[in-house]
């Protein structure tokens, strides 16, 4: 079991199954006040980013939105392989 702290709320818990396999898609996003920030504090913790074909993404990994790009965000897996995101308010 694995338990995530989010803020002041209280605690997520996530629970294993032996079978199991990793969903193709973005399974959790969070909202963050500074996506690059975050991706420097996760990328020195040994986290690395996704590339996805059709995004323009930088060198740490962030595709930039804007006008009509949606939100500025970075994708990361769990250690089970679950797609996660920090991403911006549009």
């Amino acid at each position: 079991m694995l338990q995530l702290n989010v803020g002041e709320g209280q605690p997520i818990l996530i629970y294993t199954k032996p079978d199991y396999t990793p969903a193709t898609y973005t399974i959790l996003n969070f909202r963050v006040d500074d996506v690059d920030g975050v991706v420097d504090e996760l990328t020195a913790s040994g986290v690395q980013f996704e590339r996805y074909r059709g995004f323009d993404q930088d060198e740490k990994g962030i595709a930039r939105g804007g006008e009509g790009r949606g939100p500025t965000i970075a994708w990361f897996t769990d250690p089970a392989g679950n797609v996660l995101a920090v991403h911006e308010d549009v």
